[in-house]
């Protein structure tokens, strides 16, 4: 036996010493001196690479531990850079007689984490999905050596070209509309064939490369370029992000770095989709695997944060395109799918890094008590999650029944708002709670039709509600379209962005009379929401829906604004001495959304379905 294993030892001593060392990759790409957290993970990605001895000469650099994964080609290396100052070292890499060298670059910040602002209530997000928005370079539709060479237009769910290059030359839309933050769904490399040639991951949420801008949209410095550009014109730009998982041609997918680095390797737990057992004092163990643990569709294998080594991977990837293209925010993705407790642990250290930063994390159950739940310094959370932002679904669920319905005395219609806004108390933070009336996983809000009174309704309690306000790409052009059939249906090209289409939408002489019209009532409403702190700091009340008449009102350094939603489908009136506490002894007020004036003396008139803002 001692013979066999001397043996055995000769013969690995006689393979490392002919292996060939060959660093394919090393992620993060470079990284930052100065930050509050010193320690840096480097994983080193290549043949055999796992038994390499490595050292570093560099003043102030300190390697703290060597991880050796269970995948012969992975090697972690945990630094120390306290004290170390920006420039270019070198790693040394041996195996047997083999040695390789490493240039890695150590980079100054552009600033600290604290200038870093998010965004916040006094924003206005536009989600969009640059695939679908506009295409600037053709040119990249369809890049050699990538696994989908499809890009066809005609096909919902297949590649349509657009890209980061067609955002930049449609900025002024957006300044012109008056949003103030830009949302776009993931940017990063989907490096994966279509399936079946029909179905692409042209959405961006499986990531093949964490730190690579899929080259069909552009380059990591075009991105960084759109972000220049967006900050010039005041705007901020917000990440979507997934660390729940990743595609499953990531070449963790190909060459798992660890047995314990995906839950369920080979597709065994499919996720239930249902959220609520991460909350459920009585959940089964059964109900909480499939909720975290099974994957949330074949090709998006499941990421285990509960191993440090990958989350600490993903922790520095957010640290690193904050950093890198200077985000203003981020969307995480299927937030609650994810380990709960290094979910927590990553918003910490974003947190401490950057204090005045933000999160949205999407939450997708549309009761308001699991939403506050979720929210940083919650009380009916023992487990803070130390997420700043949460989507409200309740309102969206909600707004979705009412606008069909007609307001009664009780509970239908614009009832269902009041009886979800009742309960803001449960969060710690109202005003850091993201509402929206839909977005890319929803129906649009204006289905199949066109009902511009029921999305007016929509954008005016939106826009002037305690919350942060979402939009979605389109929508003020009055771009419809239901999931019915294929989830491209919601998520169509915004006309005028591509070669060939028959009217330019980005223009008004592209836009119909009615296109035009809706543009600019959402322009003026959103133009006046800049800056106006009744809306973004004052009190909010609510009150109950009379007669048909909903009513929500802000108030603050003796200003006022006043949200007034007919809720019938026939002329109606709002009882001015039923709001006096707001009114008070205030005759005429100024509706934001036409510009006339309008008398409190007397009742006022009201006609089907009208939205009015009044401000006094």
């Amino acid at each position: 036996m001692k013979r066999l294993t001397l043996l055995l030892s000769l013969c690995f001593l006689m393979i490392t010493a002919n292996a060939k060392i060959e660093i394919k990759k090393i992620d993060p790409t470079n990284w930052f001196v100065g930050m509050k957290d010193a320690s840096l993970q480097l994983m080193a990605y290549g043949d055999n690479i796992r038994n390499a001895e490595v050292t570093i000469n560099y003043p102030n650099v300190r390697i703290d531990s060597l991880v050796r994964l269970d995948s012969p080609n992975y090697l972690l290396i945990y630094l120390n850079l306290k004290d170390a100052k920006a420039g270019t070292m070198n790693i040394d890499f041996k195996l047997g007689k083999q040695k390789t060298t490493v240039k890695y670059t150590l980079l100054d910040r552009a600033m600290s984490g604290e200038e870093r602002k998010g965004f916040d209530n006094s924003d206005v997000l536009y989600m969009l999905m640059p695939d679908r928005f506009a295409n600037g370079n053709p040119k990249n539709d369809i890049v050699k050596g990538m696994q989908d060479q499809l890009c066809n237009r005609n096909e919902p769910s297949l590649r349509h070209g657009g890209d980061i290059a067609g955002l930049i030359q449609h900025l002024d839309y957006f300044t012109d509309l008056g949003v103030t933050a830009l949302w776009f769904t993931p940017v990063l490399e989907n490096d994966r064939p279509a399936d079946g040639g029909k179905h692409s991951t042209y959405h961006g949420y499986a990531t093949t490369d964490y730190y690579r801008v899929d080259p069909r949209f552009g380059t990591n410095d075009d991105y960084k370029t759109l972000t220049d550009a967006c900050h010039k014109r005041g705007m901020k730009v917000v990440m979507d992000m997934i660390f729940n998982h990743c595609g499953d041609y990531h070449p963790w997918g190909k060459d798992v770095p660890s047995k314990d680095w995906f839950n369920n390797p080979n597709y065994g737990l499919q996720t239930s989709y249902k959220l609520t057992p991460v909350l459920d004092p009585y959940a089964s163990k059964v109900d909480m695997a499939e909720t975290v643990d099974g994957w949330f569709v074949r090709s998006m294998p499941d990421l285990n944060q509960r191993n440090p080594h990958v989350m600490q991977y993903l922790i520095q990837n957010s640290i690193w395109w904050i950093e890198t293209v200077g985000i203003d925010g981020i969307r995480m993705d299927t937030y609650p799918y994810a380990d709960r407790t290094a979910m927590a642990e990553w918003m910490k250290r974003i947190d401490k890094e950057y204090p005045n930063f933000n999160t949205v994390g999407e939450t997708w159950v549309t009761e308001p008590a699991y939403t506050a739940a979720w929210q940083k310094n919650s009380k009916l959370s023992e487990e803070n999650s130390y997420l700043k932002t949460v989507m409200d679904f309740a309102f969206f669920d909600r707004l979705s029944m009412a606008k069909n319905e007609e307001t009664d005395d009780w509970w239908k219609g614009y009832n269902r708002i009041y009886n979800s806004l009742c309960y803001d108390y449960l969060y710690p933070n109202p005003s850091s709670v993201m509402a929206f009336i839909e977005n890319h996983d929803t129906d649009r809000f204006l289905g199949n039709g066109k009902d511009t009174m029921a999305l007016k309704q929509a954008y005016a309690l939106l826009l002037t509600m305690n919350r942060i306000p979402q939009l979605y790409y389109g929508t003020e052009i009055l771009m419809n379209g239901t999931k019915e059939t294929t989830d491209g249906n919601v998520r169509k090209d915004f006309p005028g962005g591509f070669v060939g289409d028959k009217a330019n939408k980005f223009t008004r002489e592209g836009r119909t009379a009615e296109e035009n019209a809706m543009f600019d009532w959402t322009s003026r409403l959103l133009h006046w929401r800049q800056g106006n702190e009744v809306i973004t700091q004052g009190k909010q009340t609510q009150f109950i829906p009379h007669n048909g008449v909903y009513v929500i009102a802000r108030q603050y350094n003796g200003k006022n604004v006043m949200t007034i939603l007919n809720g019938r489908n026939s002329a109606n009136k709002l009882e001015v001495k039923r709001y006096a506490e707001i009114i008070g002894k205030q005759t005429t007020a100024r509706d934001v959304t036409t510009g006339k004036t309008i008398s409190l003396s007397t009742d006022v008139p009201l006609s089907a379905r009208q939205a009015m803002v009044l401000e006094f």
